[in-house]
């Protein structure tokens, strides 16, 4: 029994350590609920082709003037790796919004290394998707940007 109550210890040290290692600008960040619907909604925009993984990529496609949800890593070290992201996106009118884990949001992006942030879009890079699904996706992004507003109009 011992080893149960040391496993429960470990797991809330490492809860702790995530969020002690949150950088200060995550924000704003999302909750429980929000986390978990915004990485549902990466992982099925993943599965349909309809998303840029990491800085360079999401930098390149707002500059271009794709629009989307840009969904950003709270814990990345150092900070100055992606301090420029958000001012682009507000620049760009670009929904965005902080998640605690890098980890989290490359599981949920199909990627093995861990990505410092990712730009949902609604339309495929390349080739088309069925009706069916592009209404879902849509749907599920409508909602996650209009809660993302709803948290970042009460954070301003």
């Amino acid at each position: 029994m011992g080893s149960d109550s040391e496993a429960e210890k470990s797991a809330q040290k490492e809860k702790e350590k995530k969020i002690l290692a949150l950088s200060p600008i995550a924000k704003p960040l999302a909750g429980k609920k929000l986390c978990k619907r915004t990485l549902k909604l990466v992982r099925r925009a993943s599965q349909h082709k309809c998303l840029k993984r990491g800085v360079k990529e999401v930098v390149k496609s707002i500059r271009r003037g794709q629009k989307g949800l840009c969904v950003i890593a709270g814990n990345i070290s150092p900070i100055d790796v992606i301090t420029h992201v958000p001012i682009l996106c507000e620049e760009a009118d670009i929904p965005y919004i902080y998640v605690p884990s890098k980890e989290e949001l490359a599981g949920a992006g199909a990627t093995k290394r861990p990505t410092c942030c990712v730009l949902v879009t609604t339309k495929p890079a390349k080739g088309e998707i069925e009706q069916g699904e592009q209404e879902k996706l849509k749907s599920d992004y409508d909602q996650v940007v209009s809660e993302v507003s709803e948290v970042t109009a009460s954070l301003f």
